[in-house]
């Protein structure tokens, strides 16, 4: 019996398992692959992202097999300069292969104590009042309290449990593939600059060691998108729309992607619930979806675990839908107006120029780039203070950094005036009493996904909140 089946080892899989460990509830991770995938389909993590590694002390991991660059250039392509002071203590993106990323993931969550059986297809559940039972492709049947579905955009979780992913098909599609090139490698830049001045959706970069990475639109929309693209076919579009095939030969890997888009009615069917690309799929335009996977888990593995521990409020599990569903519509909204905007037909290409010129407006690209990197996320918790809902960036504390204070994953009282009080839950609140030049308010809670849920320095309104999020006081 454990707590929590999470079916999927993908990043937002592997995520969720590491934070539920957090808080010792026992996780079995199942993944039908019985090796990690050698595609990459994502390069990096947005500052968000970065931030919930930091707050979790796995940054150093990541940064350690990653590259920083400069924000811009996120929003359709559009290339422009990041914003000066952006509310963050990470102003860049941070590259790092998709399969690095599961990597590092995946040995933490093994630190930590989850199980991760690979080889292990969940093709069955159902579920009662007391748990969830899973059956696999041979034969096994498996009990938990309850089951996450990470398994992807083709979620078999999902269609088990019949719920609905209304949205659009996709209208184009995309080749994605590494391999090697006989060109040389000037010019193959000169070639790339050239067709990318009107041709958006198309690559050809170095990868080191004489691999490149290859994406170029393909001709139509496959009818079985399961099946790779063979490499006559990346010839043949790579000379429809370059001119050249570069002497493309020996591919690691072939792949494709479309533009579909589509969301999860819901995210919660009793206690079974949907996360990452299993909940909403999108253009990868802007390099969202793996973010957005992870910060799914974030939001998900604390609520999860107070219902679990037994101490979790009325409705706070049901909160994951009414907080991330919003945020995953938005990146939809956001990712269906970049590929117009990279169109190579006319209209889309005025609009892209119109774009361009009211990103120059600092207000406008600081919009974008904090949509793009979910820094902007703010959650309704209803009216109050204007930190209320929104993420806490890292402050500087007289005695440290405030993210160095939430490895932990649980909620925080950070306390300037030192006559607050957390007594009564102290066994999910850290009360740390602190100061810092760079925070204008006497006090705030912090929930452990680190989104302000109080502020201010009167007792009898902070007792008055606390239930909401870390429901009743202990004592």
């Amino acid at each position: 019996m454990f707590d929590v089946i999470i079916a999927g080892g993908g990043p937002t899989g592997l995520m969720l398992a590491g934070e539920l460990r957090l808080h010792d509830v026992r996780v079995l991770v199942l993944e039908k692959e019985t090796e990690p995938t050698r595609y990459v389909r994502a390069l990096g993590l947005h500052v968000r992202s970065i931030e919930v590694m930091d707050q979790r002390g796995l940054l150093e991991r990541f940064l350690a097999h990653g590259r920083r660059y400069e924000l811009g250039g996120f929003f359709a392509g559009i290339a422009k300069p990041s914003p000066d002071r952006l509310d963050t203590t990470h102003p860049y993106v941070l590259g790092i292969p998709q399969t690095t990323t599961d990597r590092l993931l995946a040995e933490r969550a093994t630190e930590l104590g989850a199980e991760i059986r690979r080889g292990c297809e969940l093709v069955g559940l159902s579920q009662d009042e007391d748990g969830v039972t899973a059956e696999l492709a041979d034969g096994t049947r498996l009990r938990s309290r309850y089951l996450v579905g990470c398994d992807g955009g083709r979620s078999t979780v999902r269609k088990l449990l019949g719920v609905g992913f209304p949205g659009e098909p996709a209208k184009v599609e995309t080749l994605l593939g590494e391999m090697e090139v006989t060109e040389d490698p000037a010019t193959v830049a000169a070639i790339v600059a050239e067709v990318r001045r009107t041709q958006l959706r198309f690559g050809v970069t170095p990868f080191g060691e004489g691999v490149y990475r290859v994406v170029v639109p393909a001709e139509g929309v496959a009818e079985d998108r399961t099946v790779p693209p063979t490499l006559e076919e990346f010839r043949q579009r790579l000379r429809a729309v370059a001119g050249t095939d570069f002497g493309v030969h020996s591919p690691r890997w072939l792949s494709r992607f479309g533009d579909a888009t589509r969301l999860a009615e819901r995210y919660r069917v009793g206690r079974v619930l949907l996360a990452g690309d299993a909940a909403h799929i999108h253009p990868p335009a802007g390099g969202q979806g793996l973010n957005l996977g992870i910060q799914d888990a974030f939001n998900l593995g604390w609520k999860l675990a107070a219902e679990i521990g037994g101490w979790a409020p009325e409705g706070l599990l049901d909160s994951y839908h009414t907080e991330r569903r919003p945020v995953a519509a938005d990146v939809l909204d956001n990712t269906r107006a970049q590929m117009e905007l990279m169109s190579t037909e006319p209209g889309p290409r005025a609009v892209r120029r119109l774009m361009s010129e009211l990103m120059d407006f600092e207000e406008v690209n600081r919009y974008l780039i904090e949509k793009i990197t979910a820094i902007g996320v703010r959650y309704d918790f209803g009216e109050g203070h204007d930190l209320l809902g929104r993420r806490m960036r890292d402050v500087g504390l007289k005695r440290g950094r405030l993210y160095e204070l939430m490895h932990g994953g649980r909620g925080l009282l950070l306390d300037q005036t030192g006559r607050l009080s957390v007594a009564g839950w102290a066994d999910r609140i850290d009360h740390v009493v602190d100061v810092s030049e760079e925070l204008d308010v006497p006090a705030v809670l912090l929930r452990p996904d680190g989104h302000v849920a109080w502020a201010g320095e009167d007792q009898q309104d902070l007792l008055d909140h606390l239930p909401r999020w870390f429901g009743a006081p202990v004592g």
